[in-house]
C-alpha cells in the first residue's frame, strides 16, 4: 500500500491548505483531492447531511485506492470523523484534533478561542475534544458566517472584511484569549485580516501543519511511507463543481501542483 495515494477531501477549496502542508512535509507521497465545489458550502447544511456528503466522498477516494483519508474539513469532521473510523480500516484523520492539541500547548493562560463555520460550532466538536484534553483549556467558541465567502471571492484584505472581523470576533476578543484556532480551512487566508483584529499578543493556529504531522507519524508507524520519488509525482483533483474555476482559485489556494482536475458528477 505504501505507494497507493492519500485521499483529501473538502466541501470546497479549503482543504488545499492541508494539501499545502502535506505536500511540504511528505514530499513523496501522492495526493487525490475531493472538492466537493458543486454542494459548497457544508457549514449551513445540517450534520446527517454533511455526514451523507462525507461517505459518498469516502467511497469516491476508496474506490481510487487510497492508503489514508483525511478530512480536511472542519464542517464534515464535526459530522462525520467518528463515523468514518468505524466503517474504515485505513487510516482516518481529521483537523479538529491536530488544531485544538497544538493550541493547548501554545497558550499561556488557558484561554483558547475558536472560530469556525455555523455549523462547526454548533456541532460542538472542538467542546468535546477539549473536554476531553488532559490540561484544563477554557474554550471560547464564535461562528463567524461570511468568512469563506470573501476567501472564495479573494477578497482577503478590503475595509469590508476588517469590519466584519472586527463584529465577528468580538467574542473572542472578550474572552481575552491568548490563543486563537483557525477552525476552517479556509481561514488561513485570512490571517492577516484576523491577526490585525485580535491583536500581536494573539497565536493564531492554523490546524493544516499539525493534521500534517499527524498523517505522517500514522504513516510512518503504519509502514505507509511512499516508497517512490517525488520526481514522478501526479496529484489529482476532483470537484463537482466548474472545473475551470476550480483550478482557477486552486492555484491561490494550493499553488502550481493544480493541474490535472477532472469534473465529477453525482448520479
Amino acid at each position: 500500500m505504501t505507494d497507493q495515494p492519500i485521499g483529501v477531501f473538502d466541501s470546497g477549496l479549503g482543504g488545499l491548505t492541508v494539501m499545502r502542508a502535506l505536500i511540504d512535509l511528505l514530499p513523496d507521497e501522492r495526493i487525490v483531492y475531493f472538492g466537493d465545489t458543486g454542494r459548497f458550502p457544508y457549514g449551513s447544511k445540517p450534520a446527517e447531511q454533511v455526514l451523507a456528503y462525507s461517505l459518498e466522498i469516502t467511497d469516491v477516494l476508496l474506490d481510487l485506492d487510497v492508503k489514508a483519508l483525511v478530512v480536511a474539513c472542519n464542517s464534515a469532521a464535526a459530522a462525520a470523523l467518528d463515523a468514518l473510523r468505524d466503517r474504515l480500516t485505513i487510516p482516518v484523520v481529521g483537523v479538529i484534533e491536530p488544531g485544538l492539541q497544538a493550541a493547548a500547548r501554545v497558550t499561556r493562560t488557558g484561554r483558547v478561542g475558536v472560530i469556525g463555520t455555523v455549523g462547526t460550532v454548533a456541532s460542538g466538536a472542538y467542546q468535546h475534544v477539549a473536554a476531553r484534553h488532559e490540561g484544563k483549556i477554557e474554550l471560547t467558541c464564535a461562528a463567524c458566517p461570511g468568512f469563506v465567502e470573501f476567501v472564495e471571492a479573494g477578497d482577503v484584505d478590503s475595509d469590508q472584511v476588517h469590519v466584519l472581523a472586527e463584529r465577528l470576533l468580538a467574542p473572542v476578543r472578550e474572552a481575552a484569549v491568548d490563543t486563537l484556532v483557525l477552525g476552517c480551512t479556509h481561514y488561513p487566508l485570512l490571517a492577516r485580516t484576523i491577526g490585525d483584529v485580535m491583536g500581536r499578543n494573539v497565536v493564531l493556529v492554523s490546524s493544516a501543519d499539525e493534521t500534517a504531522f499527524v498523517v505522517r507519524d500514522l504513516l510512518t508507524a503504519q509502514g505507509l511511507r511512499s516508497t517512490g520519488s517525488s520526481s514522478d509525482l501526479r496529484h489529482v483533483f476532483f470537484t463537482s463543481g466548474t472545473v475551470d474555476t476550480f483550478r482557477t482559485l486552486g492555484a491561490r489556494f494550493l499553488g502550481p501542483e493544480v493541474a490535472t482536475v477532472e469534473h465529477w458528477q453525482w448520479g
